[in-house]
């Protein structure tokens, strides 16, 4: 940085005589007008008074000799700025603070340079100077400032997955644990919540959802996941919805803190029956909507072997016709029989569901109306049917 003055009667020795009233004018300046800086704490005055005296001093010495090294200085700004980062303040009292500080050094110095009768073109430059000096310290504090502010929220993120690391343990953290790792993460413990497991759907680029500042998430494990406070509050499911449309999401129950861990595991049983096609894989896929196939398929291999029993007359029918006759069978059992609300389902005509009704009254006769047997013929035919569609059900 070079400010050095070509006008030879602005030096150091300009300043040296009213240098030490001019600091404390700017000290006062900046307790008076800035109320985050009217601190009464000795130590936080004093860091206050070095570096002004330290931006002063440097300057004047630039005066003299442009060679002089900021490097110093411009540590010292550096840590200022992240002190105000660390210590959760925006940039902008520094800057206001650094702003007065050179107007009341311009101040002074118009009142001196009349006195000493200095040209107004040796007046231009050392203001000209003293801005170009200024913006060098707020660089230096604005880079300081910005490196605070990505360890803060690094440090800040790293405290919210422990959190959830904990909430979500198995066996669950003590009581203890749990308060203390909230603290830290800043997040006030709710009455309820619920998780949400997730699965990237395959787009041209990564987004990270923009979702509410309670939320605890983790999208770098294996299985990315969320805790959501109060899930059932107002707006809560819209406001969720829209900022994971572009992830397949499921939502476990809502449950008390300590039983995070459990709705957890329910979300994603449900987020994998919805990527086998079992469950329809639109918006965000409630647990609680899709109990019964979830209770179903959470041990489908004792469903299959009763679905084997129980649809063995289906098994001696070519396939193309068996999975007509299985998938109107079951919209038959879903639907009463009622052979219009079926062909609606179906998208055929009611006497098409008239006939394979018919056929199937051949097969399995009264059995078919039997109130004992509708819900084993119902979970047969439904894991009977996803795995036709896999290809696993021969």
């Amino acid at each position: 940085m070079s400010i050095a003055m070509d006008t030879p009667s602005i030096r150091s020795g300009f300043f040296e005589p009213f240098l030490p009233s001019l600091v404390e004018e700017m000290i006062d300046e900046i307790k008076a007008k800035v109320p985050e800086y009217s601190r009464v704490d000795p130590a936080y005055i004093a860091n206050m008074r070095e570096a002004v005296e330290g931006a002063v001093s440097h300057f004047v010495n630039l005066l003299d000799d442009s060679e002089t090294s900021l490097e110093k200085l411009t540590e010292v700004y550096r840590f200022i700025g992240w002190g105000e980062a660390r210590e959760g303040r925006s940039l902008d009292n520094l800057q206001i603070a650094m702003r007065l500080g050179a107007r009341v050094a311009l101040r002074r110095i118009t009142v001196e340079s009349e006195r000493h009768d200095l040209p107004r073109s040796a007046l231009g430059e050392l203001a000209e100077a003293i801005l170009l000096f200024l913006d060098e310290l707020a660089a230096s504090a604005a880079a300081g400032y910005h490196t605070a502010s990505e360890q803060v929220a690094g440090e800040q993120s790293r405290r919210r997955r422990r959190l959830l690391d904990l909430l979500l343990a198995e066996p669950a953290a003590s009581q203890g644990a749990v308060a203390e790792a909230a603290r830290n993460a800043e997040w006030r413990i709710p009455k309820t919540v619920a998780a949400i497991a997730l699965q990237e759907r395959r787009t041209e680029e990564f987004l990270q959802p923009a979702l509410p500042p309670d939320v605890l998430m983790d999208l770098s494990r294996h299985e990315p996941c969320l805790i959501v406070p109060d899930p059932d509050g107002p707006g809560r499911r819209q406001v969720l919805e829209h900022a994971l449309r572009d992830w397949s999401a499921a939502v476990g129950p809502t449950v008390e803190i300590t039983e995070v861990g459990r709705s957890l595991r329910w979300a994603r049983e449900v987020l994998g029956l919805a990527q086998r096609g079992v469950v329809a894989d639109e918006g965000l896929i409630r647990c609680v909507d899709h109990m019964p196939s979830l209770v179903i398929f959470k041990d489908e291999e004792l469903v299959w072997t009763v679905a084997k029993s129980r649809l063995a007359p289906l098994l001696d029918i070519r396939a193309r016709h068996r999975d007509r006759l299985a998938r109107t069978l079951l919209a038959c059992l879903q639907n009463g029989f009622n052979a219009t609300e079926v062909a609606a389902r179906l998208h055929v005509h009611p006497q098409t569901v008239r006939y394979r009704l018919h056929q199937l009254e051949e097969l399995f006769g009264e059995a078919l109306y039997d109130p004992d047997t509708r819900m084993a013929f119902e979970m047969s035919l439904r894991v009977w049917l996803t795995l036709n569609a896999e290809g696993r059900a021969d």
